[in-house]
């Protein structure tokens, strides 16, 4: 968990920060649909779970860019994470509650996936929030039972989470291809406009990379 302590006066992002820290606390919210056709297939033919292959997904964009990995120390000081991890939501069918719970990102998937197995097995009677979760995360939400248009998610804190939010729904099969939606919300004292729409290119370009043969 190791992090910077960033310097608003040389930071080149520094007054807007300030400004939209200070005076206009706003959060973009953004929506837009992603060819999964790859990255299902993928799974199906290597007997993996779509649920976190695309957790590590957008897990990978977002350590790739500072613009996600900001927070606060426990002094109120602003920071950069060296790298983030998802906080994941897994339900349950049966009693219809969920378990959130984080686990740690790495860049390769196959383990990832197999630290994501192991989590589920780990807190699969704990029900809530797991206990002593790392401070460096980013929230990853999923639901699965609905395409959707547009999703929105409230943060009522003081206007200060840093993290993205991320959401997807359902995929469905639209001429030829399964499509899904794709939601990230981020505070605009971090990024603009323009991250935010790298964020879905960057997704779309990596489930690419998955052969479909």
């Amino acid at each position: 968990m190791n992090f910077q302590r960033v310097d608003l006066n040389a930071w080149e992002r520094g007054k807007l920060f300030q400004f939209y820290i200070q005076r206009m606390r706003v959060v973009m919210s953004l929506t837009v649909d992603v060819d999964v056709t790859p990255l299902v297939k993928y799974a199906r033919q290597n007997g993996l779970r779509f649920y976190p292959c695309m957790i590590w997904v957008v897990s990978k964009v977002v350590n790739a860019h500072d613009h996600f990995k900001y927070s606060w120390d426990p002094e109120g000081h602003l920071i950069r994470w060296d790298s983030i991890s998802p906080s994941y939501a897994v339900f349950d069918k049966n009693d219809e509650q969920c378990t959130k719970l984080v686990t740690p990102f790495c860049e390769d998937l196959w383990e990832f996936h197999a630290r994501f197995l192991r989590d589920q097995e780990t807190y699969r009677d704990v029900r809530g929030i797991v206990d002593h979760q790392p401070p460096n995360f980013f929230d990853v939400s999923c639901l699965p039972w609905v395409h959707y248009r547009h999703f929105d998610v409230h943060v009522f804190d003081e206007g200060t989470f840093l993290a993205p939010v991320v959401t997807w729904g359902k995929y469905e099969l639209q001429q030829g291809r399964l499509i899904m939606p794709l939601t990230m919300n981020i505070h605009h004292a971090v990024a603009d406009g323009f991250h935010l729409s790298r964020f879905f290119t960057e997704v779309q370009e990596q489930i690419n990379t998955f052969s479909e043969d």
